[in-house]
């Protein structure tokens, strides 16, 4: 299309309303049958009210009346979802289970009592065994982050009487390992006597390790032993007494307490703790093993060498803080710690490391245990910093400092005495290890504690006292978070401030390319840094599967709240989806999406070619994030679990939570991606990413078209389509809501004087219209008649 300039007064020829209508309908994203209605009307002489951007007056009632009847149908889910809370596992898992099958002899299961969640088992209508759900009485969890539930029955005698492995997310099938050997090393826990578990502490048996799934089965032997003397207690089976009250003084860290002058001292009065085994001893020890090859297979090293030396130290209380790590590093972990929180400094050296690499690929310390009583909490990699240097005199050298942090709702108490146990590993064939575990137990100097006033006379039902509302302890524990939380919700809330300001005012925000330019990429570095990699605020399409999944089985809001981060930033997708599409969120807030944007601008700074795809290539490989969504939604419905695995396709977890600490093969997936992001732009983000695809089936609802177009954008003028950073623009000119990051490079194209066509030829016509103007009337020139009256009027 050829652009004329006009002489003045004459009217611009208004394109066909046919070809308007089409325009029009194309950039509202309509289908071919509202095309030919909008056509019918047109003909017709039918019109209607202009509206910002292209957008019709039925098209936006349609889109609101949508999106509210979408948001009712939300509501009435929300409202009509049962809580959650109120539900035990074993009310969920015991209707699918064979009373037979769990203990020999029993016909049935009796109904489960309503002051704890155990069920009688019953032969001939007699009570032989209390059957329970061990996730309902300890929350360890294994590499998937999740509880796993095993069925378990007691006898009178606090005898197990029957177990079976019943639910769980651990990935051991995806490395090899077959579920039916799990089962059967859970089936061997039959007859472990729990009288002699409480006289040991809970280590009066041999551990049946798996080699590759050591944190599963320590999480499945923890679980069951400390589950199982719970409900001894609680039920008072084998002569075990409930602990309704704690015998002898209460204690209470004392603030007041001084900081031990060096390590010597810290050492000499207990406030450090050491474990110390030599080669000698450790070959002694799987010289013992039931395993011969244990033994056959022995060090080689001199007997006197260490083998490893461990320290440790609860550093959370202020005075051992201080005087072992000085007061910057000090001052360090109280910002770290929340309420109730607690951490334990740990140094090692020798031939053995106590955190190994098993942490690096499944996230969780599996060499390590911290036990107290009932309690045991394993570390993960998330409640895990390494200590740069220790700053009291006399500091030994270490190759391993670093400190672990144990959550409040751990059950940890510091004031009493805990171990930390050691495993201890030895391999006795390819791929077969047998176990051994050393223990260093720890008690607080009495100097750091002050005694208690007695608590006041507890409730006398013992199972009252063993157990407590959970819906009300996760209610405290969301708002503490919250309150914890406080600097980093104000940091998202003046991100989110300001991405909002940036999309009302966008035409002014982006008047000059190199200021918004420069706005971009300081936003997108915030995004990456301190939003992914310091909050941790990476959405993904668990999340949503997650959702859908509670929406389904019961939904609470607490399950949502103990992440604040992440339910703010969700409940703000939502409200962008309505007003700007997908675009708000992958453009401006996606950490991932910020690491390929800022590496691709580095590598066109370093002058590495860009790839643009052909349109044909490009435009077939969108369906692919789309198939990988559904796909993963289908799974979702009969395992959330399964998706959950198969949702690695996210590179988020690698690049952005553990920042690239995990096993190579995650490494490499999450690196080529950012390599190939280096030739074709958000390579990840156009074709791949699951999560975009889930925020782009709603984009069409968005009620808004905030980004301004000229009839001229695709016909003739390809600027912005062969500008736009992902390609999601047109030939003809539409832009695609589904493929499109609001970058507002396109409206930065829209107002620039020096390569938008059509901006260009307007300043050319108001040059020229400016240029033809009639000259200004001056002084007649010498020897005109009207000269000398002139020349009279001016004197």
């Amino acid at each position: 299309m050829v652009v004329h300039a006009r002489p003045f007064g004459q009217k611009i020829a208004q394109p066909p309303a046919r070809e308007t209508a089409r325009v029009a309908a194309n950039r509202n994203g309509l289908t071919g049958r509202q095309i030919t209605r909008c056509l019918r009307r047109h003909k017709e002489g039918e019109r209607r009210p202009a509206y910002p951007q292209g957008m019709t007056h039925d098209l936006s009632l349609a889109r609101l009346r949508i999106c509210l009847t979408i948001l009712s149908v939300l509501a009435m889910l929300l409202v009509l979802a049962p809580p959650a809370a109120a539900e035990t596992m074993l009310r969920q898992l015991l209707p699918d289970q064979d009373a037979a099958e769990l203990v020999p002899g029993a016909d049935a299961f009796g109904p489960i009592r309503d002051d704890i969640a155990v069920a009688p088992v019953l032969q001939g209508g007699k009570t032989v065994a209390w059957a329970f759900v061990t996730s309902d009485f300890v929350g360890t969890t294994g590499y998937s982050g999740k509880p796993i539930h095993t069925l378990v029955a007691l006898d009178p005698d606090a005898k197990i009487a029957g177990v079976r492995l019943v639910r769980h997310s651990e990935p051991i099938v995806l490395i090899g390992i077959p579920e039916s050997r799990v089962r059967a090393m859970v089936e061997g826990y039959h007859g472990l006597d729990l009288v002699a578990e409480a006289q040991s502490g809970g280590t009066g048996h041999e551990v049946d390790i798996i080699s590759g799934a050591t944190v599963t089965v320590m999480v499945i032997d923890d679980s069951i032993t400390r589950s199982g003397l719970r409900v001894a207690r609680a039920l008072g089976l084998g002569g075990l007494a409930a602990q309704t009250t704690a015998t002898g003084p209460q204690f209470e860290l004392n603030p007041d307490a001084a900081p031990p002058a060096d390590w010597t001292e810290a050492e000499g009065d207990g406030t450090l703790r050491r474990l110390s085994l030599s080669v000698a001893q450790v070959n002694e020890a799987f010289a013992a093993h039931p395993d011969s090859r244990a033994g056959a297979r022995a060090l080689t090293e001199p007997s006197d060498s260490t083998f490893i030396e461990m320290q440790a130290a609860l550093v959370s209380v202020p005075a051992i803080g201080a005087g072992l790590l000085g007061e910057a590093e000090a001052a360090n972990l109280r910002d770290w710690l929340d309420e109730g929180e607690h951490a334990v400094a740990i140094m090692g050296r020798g031939l053995y490391s106590f955190k190994g690499s098993g942490y690096v690929r499944g996230g969780i310390f599996d060499r390590i245990v911290l036990i107290q009583d009932d309690v045991s909490v394993r570390f993960r990699d998330r409640d895990h910093r390494r200590l740069g240097r220790i700053a009291a005199g006399g500091t030994p050298d270490f190759t391993e400092t670093d400190l672990f942090r144990i959550p409040a709702d751990a059950g940890f108490d510091p004031t009493k005495p805990f171990r930390i146990q050691l495993l201890v590993h030895r391999d006795v064939g390819p791929i077969e290890k047998v176990f051994q575990t050393f223990d260093l137990g720890y008690q607080l100097p009495q100097k750091y504690l002050r005694a208690l006033a007695p608590p006041p006379a507890p409730p006398t039902d013992a199972v009252a006292v063993a157990d407590r509302d959970e819906g009300t302890a996760q209610a405290e524990l969301w708002k503490r978070i919250w309150n914890d939380s406080r600097a980093r919700i104000v940091g998202l809330g003046v991100m989110l401030a300001v991405l909002t300001g940036v999309f009302f005012f966008q035409s002014f925000v982006v008047r000059v390319e190199r200021r918004f330019y420069i706005f971009r990429m300081a936003f997108l570095t915030v995004t990456l840094v301190w939003l992914g990699w310091y909050a941790n605020a990476q959405l993904s399409v668990v999340n949503l599967m997650a959702l859908f999944g509670s929406l389904t089985s019961g939904f609470s809001w607490q399950a949502f709240l103990l992440d604040p981060m992440t339910f703010i930033l969700w409940f703000a997708v939502a409200a962008a989806l309505l007003f700007w599409g997908r675009g708000a969120y992958c453009g401006w807030l996606c950490p991932f999406g910020a690491l390929q944007e800022l590496t691709n601008q580095i590598a066109r700074k370093l002058r590495i070619p860009q790839w643009t795809l052909p349109w044909g290539l490009h435009e077939r490989l969108w369906p692919i994030k789309y198939m990988i969504f559904l796909g993963l939604f289908g799974v979702s419905l009969a395992s959330v679990e399964q998706a959950e695995r198969l949702a690695e396709v996210e590179p988020f977890k690698t690049a952005i939570i553990l920042n690239f600490m995990r096993a190579w093969p995650f490494v490499a997936y999450a690196s080529a991606l950012i390599i190939a992001g280096l030739f074709v732009e958000r390579f990840y983000c156009r074709y791949l990413c699951p999560l975009g695809a889930a925020l782009a089936i709603p984009a069409r609802l968005r009620m808004f078209d905030w980004l301004k177009r000229y009839h001229e954008c695709g016909n003739p003028c390809q600027t912005c389509a062969n500008e736009c950073p992902v390609q999601s623009i047109h030939p003809t000119g539409e832009i695609n809501p589904n493929e499109c990051i609001n970058c507002l490079h396109c409206q930065v194209l829209y107002q620039s004087e020096d390569r938008c066509p059509v901006v260009i030829k307007k300043l050319k016509r108001r040059a020229k219209l400016a240029g033809s103007a009639p000259p200004k009337l001056g002084m007649p020139p010498a020897g005109h008649p009207n000269a000398a009256r002139a020349t009279e009027t001016t004197v």
